[in-house]
């Protein structure tokens, strides 16, 4: 598998913008900011839960902290549905990341409620919870969550996105106001764009994983299979080319899959899916005028799956109506939700 590019864009080798400063501000204000201790001796393991509200920048902070692309990123708000867990093994350390999709405070549909209980069932057994908020916001449906946690679990407070923050001087009260709301055992002011602040975020986290031998080989980087992700790949660039006029109801499925002997790659892989949407309007919108939107969609999904895959992949797929599924827990279960 190749790195991902969904940090495309970043200066690797520059420091967090500010973070002297603002480490000295945290200081002040008597907030404990998450700065790195001794590395941890022996070997380590445990599970992470990247937790947050929908569309505050989990999955593109679980790219980065895997070092691969496991988990779809969009504009889309809801763009993840299902627990992903992603792997990192670092040193003495490996790290279980779970991103789960945002908790939904809005229309309780089978599938919404499918989506919170992913959400409930990996923050329940977990060594350590990352709340990821917007740095210098908190919300309702931010309280929400917070409201989801149980005492015991170390939580550190990830305040994403600090590079879009102008005024560093605001961040102080700010965080010292969530000290008050939730006992953070650290506060990580960062960017997930920043390579820097993501190796300092592992610093972090690190201390907290148990003393026990690894859960997985050290080149796995994901436990979801080529299926799963070849159907996360597709979704995900239907939402790209949609943008919003696409309801967030709409799903993909792979209905086969087979990987064949070819004299010309080392691998081939055949796909065939298929975009599940609740009404005709829908469908003609994803295809687009002459099948152009779907053909996109379709040549960028196996773009990027022959580059996740390291094969040569014939991706073929259809879109077709399902009326009402989202509300349906028969085909919602049946589409894979939990």
């Amino acid at each position: 598998m190749n790195p991902t590019e969904d940090n495309s864009g970043e200066d690797a080798g520059a420091p967090a913008a500010g973070q002297d400063e603002l480490e000295a501000m945290l200081a002040a204000a008597g907030v404990r900011s998450g700065r790195p201790a001794e590395p941890v001796q022996g070997q380590h393991c445990g599970l992470v839960a990247i937790v947050g509200k929908p569309n505050v920048g989990k999955s593109t902070l679980m790219n980065a902290l895997v070092g691969q692309k496991i988990s779809i990123t969009s504009r889309k708000a809801q763009t993840t549905r299902h627990r992903i867990t992603g792997i990192r093994s670092r040193g003495q350390s490996q790290f279980v990341f779970v991103d789960t999709p945002g908790f939904q405070t809005r229309h309780s549909t089978a599938l919404n409620k499918s989506l919170n209980r992913a959400v409930l069932g990996a923050i329940g057994d977990v060594d350590v919870i990352l709340f990821v908020v917007e740095a210098g916001s908190f919300t309702l449906q931010d309280a929400k969550v917070l409201s989801l946690f149980k005492p015991g679990i170390p939580t550190l407070l990830v305040a994403n996105k600090l590079d879009t923050v102008h005024r560093r001087a605001e961040l102080a009260p700010w965080l010292k106001g969530m000290q008050e709301r939730h006992p953070f055992a650290e506060f990580v002011p960062m960017s997930a764009k920043n390579r820097r602040d993501i190796e300092r975020l592992l610093d972090i986290v690190e201390r907290y994983l148990p003393e026990q031998p690894w859960w997985y080989a050290e080149d796995e980087l994901t436990d979801r299979s080529e299926k799963f992700l070849a159907s996360e790949t597709v979704r995900e660039k239907l939402f790209r080319f949609t943008g919003d006029e696409l309801p967030y109801t709409s799903t993909v499925t792979v209905d086969q899959w087979s990987e064949e002997p070819s004299r010309q790659h080392k691998r081939f892989v055949r796909i065939a899916a298929t975009i599940v949407v609740e009404r005709d309007s829908h469908k003609a919108m994803v295809i687009g005028e002459g099948g152009e939107r779907l053909k996109r969609i379709s040549t960028e999904a196996r773009q990027e799956l022959e580059r996740l895959f390291d094969a040569k992949v014939f991706l073929e797929v259809w879109v077709k109506v399902r009326s009402g599924w989202a509300d349906d827990e028969a085909r919602v279960r049946s589409f894979g939700y939990e």
